[in-house]
């Protein structure tokens, strides 16, 4: 019988584990690895227990299948379901389209040319889409089982490269104290959104029959194992690259392209950059996979809550015609709005759980199951939020250094 919290939990976990984690050691490149990853622990306790409050929620929730979205107008009003929508669709969108302008440049990499290049980056930019969107439009069930095939693809190439790197790691460069104590903080906002399951939460609550139980030990073992990964790629790239490398990358090439090219020469290994890139193709995926199933879920939420026809082809058209658009015409019009996910997120990953819980338990203060902390924890996760989304604000205005990544 196939184990539904099992699949859960790797949708949330594929969600979460996209290729910008390979880039993570470039954000944290002068923060030395125990400021790393004492912030990953932080941040990902943070984030797993608003996921939690999420569920919380739910169960005063009128049916099982209902979004988020609905949700906040049940507490917040129509303002509430505005604030909700907007936020998690201009987010998914923006990563949406990214991953498929990412998705579509790596497949036309390997196709033959079709007349000029960027009408085979237009035409392999639709067949990525067609193909993995497939997925999503035949529901839920589909995309468990390709995530649990991708994942273990994902897990394969990420032994092999951990296998080729930690031998080669040393102590002198894992004990390297931070150049500046404030990057740790500017680096907050991009590694906060490397825990950004919460979209497919709706999703999730429907596909466990709302089993609060269930939806824990998912959750559970959904982000625990993106923060293992997390854990040992930055083990394995901060020990292999000493600080002074690091930082010598960053000045020439501060991309993903900059990480693998280093890891191949000091390694001297040409096919450990083929397994990083195998990788990200593998990490864009799944991550594609989790935030079209998300904008998926939403849309049909909005659309029976304004009575229209909430049929597959119609949630397709919604879901994958603006990213496609984007992808085709403005390969770059995102950027500005990825640079502010992390400021979108904060709002639809933190506050509005907190907000949502808080109002909750004030007219529902006997529920079976309560996130532990009661409303203490409610306040420091809030202070945590608020924070959160003014870094990028400090940063612009030149109070903190700026991260790269």
């Amino acid at each position: 019988m196939k184990n539904k919290i099992l699949g859960s939990a790797l949708m949330i976990a594929g969600t979460t584990i996209g290729a910008g984690m390979l880039a993570m050691p470039l954000t944290s490149a002068g923060m030395g690895f125990a400021a790393t990853a004492l912030l990953l622990i932080a941040l990902w306790a943070l984030l797993a227990y608003t996921g939690l409050l999420f569920m919380e929620v739910y169960q005063t929730a009128p049916r099982q299948d209902v979004g988020v979205a609905s949700l906040a107008e049940q507490y917040f009003g129509m303002g509430g379901r505005i604030s909700a929508t907007l936020s998690l669709l201009i987010l998914l969108y923006a990563l949406l389209s990214a991953y498929i302008t990412g998705g579509g440049s790596l497949l036309a990499g390997i196709m033959p040319e079709l007349g000029s290049p960027d009408t085979t980056l237009k035409i392999s930019i639709l067949i990525f889409t067609v193909i993995l969107g497939a997925f999503v439009v035949v529901g839920i069930q589909s995309v468990d089982g390709l995530t649990r095939l991708l994942f273990i693809g994902k897990i394969i190439v990420f032994i092999a490269v951990l296998v080729m790197m930690l031998p080669k790691a040393q102590l002198a460069n894992l004990t390297a104290v931070p150049l500046d104590n404030l990057m740790v903080i500017s680096a907050i906002p991009i590694f906060f959104t490397a825990f950004g399951f919460h979209v497919i939460m709706a999703s999730i609550n429907t596909y466990l029959d709302a089993d609060i139980r269930k939806i824990r030990i998912a959750i559970y073992i959904g982000t625990a194992i993106p923060l293992i990964a997390y854990l040992l790629w930055q083990l394995a790239t901060h020990g292999v690259l000493s600080q002074g490398e690091f930082t010598a990358i960053l000045k020439q090439d501060p991309t993903l392209n900059g990480l693998v090219t280093a890891t191949t020469q000091i390694t001297g290994s040409s096919i450990l950059g083929e397994m990083v890139r195998l990788f990200s193709v593998l990490a864009l995926i799944t991550s594609f996979l989790g935030v079209a199933m998300g904008i998926f879920e939403c849309a049909n939420d909005l659309l029976k809550r304004v009575r229209l026809p909430a049929n597959r082809t119609w949630l397709a058209l919604i879901t994958f015609v603006p990213p496609i658009l984007f992808a085709l015409f403005y390969p770059n019009g995102f950027i500005i709005a990825l640079g502010y996910a992390g400021l979108l997120f904060a709002f639809y990953g933190m506050l509005l759980p907190i907000g949502l819980a808080w109002k909750a338990r004030k007219q529902h203060p006997n529920l079976p199951y309560r996130v532990i902390g009661g409303n203490s924890a409610l306040i420091i996760a809030l202070i945590a939020g608020v924070i959160i989304m003014l870094i990028p604000f400090f940063i612009q205005l030149g109070y903190l250094p700026p991260a790269v990544g």
